[in-house]
């Protein structure tokens, strides 16, 4: 976020005849804004995004799967402000204070906009972070993933939603297609899109701030006076994303429009080429023998995790 110059001006508001001060500029929308504008814009940019992608309608429940952090609860209150049925879901992975602080955040904010947090604890129903850690060969990062998107899914058909919402910023996606187009990980990068569709027990998942950047979203929450947890999960430290993501805010920082021009080229030229070829070598949805879930195999990711996890604890 560049910084601005001593009296600039809202550009909206100078548009209008008026002389309000901007408090933030966005270099690679040429925009300078004060604090009413850039929380129009930004509802306005989750609003265009989620026409755009056709992502849902105001007929559609939609579960936001929150965290506790800055993007999911701005995109938790944008929605609630646009007018969608959006209710949060949060999953307490059991990672000590990390865990705690972000639920009693999480569940404020709940109440502070008035709409339903649905709660799953990890210790409850398999094991929190920590044990998953230790009883697997995988990374932290990528066994929660796996575990998150089991109980969101599941979840979200048992509560009777249609549409899952994550609150992904331009900079996790640019991240994550930067490390799939460096190690050409073609199966991801056909995965890469602001929308999943429904399929075969699989509910609908979107990312409407795909295109809205984290300091973006950092600010928004500032000046909804959103109170978010502001440090990382302990076990994503030195995960290769987060490398990616600063080495890319350093090209950004010289190259301003960077990101969304990689990110919105990827989804416009290369993307139709990896779904066509998709489309000819679709995967097919089974349902898993053990919990009954889709999955691309006879037993699903989530219950070869849970078996080794039981191995472990049963062990211990």
């Amino acid at each position: 976020m560049a910084k601005l110059k001593k009296g600039t001006r809202c550009t909206v508001c100078k548009s209008k005849g008026e002389k309000t001060k901007a408090v933030v500029f966005l270099p690679h929308h040429r925009l300078a804004l004060c604090r009413e504008h850039f929380i129009q814009w930004f509802e306005k940019r989750v609003e265009k995004t989620v026409k755009e992608f056709r992502m849902f309608s105001r007929k559609d429940r939609i579960l936001v799967a929150v965290s506790g952090g800055k993007d999911s609860l701005a995109l938790w209150n944008a929605l609630v402000k646009l007018g969608y049925e959006a209710d949060g879901f949060y999953i307490d992975l059991g990672i000590d204070q990390y865990s705690q602080g972000s639920k009693e955040l999480a569940y404020s904010f709940s109440e502070k906009i008035g709409r339903t947090l649905h709660i799953v604890s990890l210790k409850e129903q398999i094991a929190p972070i920590p044990v998953i850690d230790k009883a697997t060969d995988r990374p932290a990062c990528s066994a929660c993933g796996t575990v998150k998107r089991y109980y969101m899914n599941r979840y979200a058909k048992q509560l009777g939603y249609s549409i899952i919402a994550t609150g992904h910023n331009l900079d996790d996606e640019v991240a994550v297609l930067f490390g799939n187009t460096l190690r050409w990980e073609i199966d991801y990068l056909k995965r890469q899109y602001p929308v999943l569709k429904e399929e075969k027990g699989f509910i609908k998942k979107v990312k409407p701030l795909c295109k809205i950047t984290e300091k973006e979203s950092a600010l928004y929450a500032f000046f909804n006076n959103i109170e978010y947890i502001e440090y990382e999960c302990p076990f994503s430290e030195g995960a290769s994303s987060i490398e990616y993501k600063e080495f890319l805010s350093k090209l950004e920082e010289k190259h301003p429009g960077t990101k969304l021009q990689f990110y919105l080229n990827f989804l416009k030229k290369m993307y139709p080429i990896l779904k066509e070829h998709e489309s000819k070598q679709a995967e097919e949805v089974k349902t898993c023998v053990i919990c009954g879930e889709p999955s691309f195999s006879d037993i699903c990711s989530f219950c070869r995790l849970k078996q080794k996890v039981e191995k472990v604890t049963d062990t211990n």
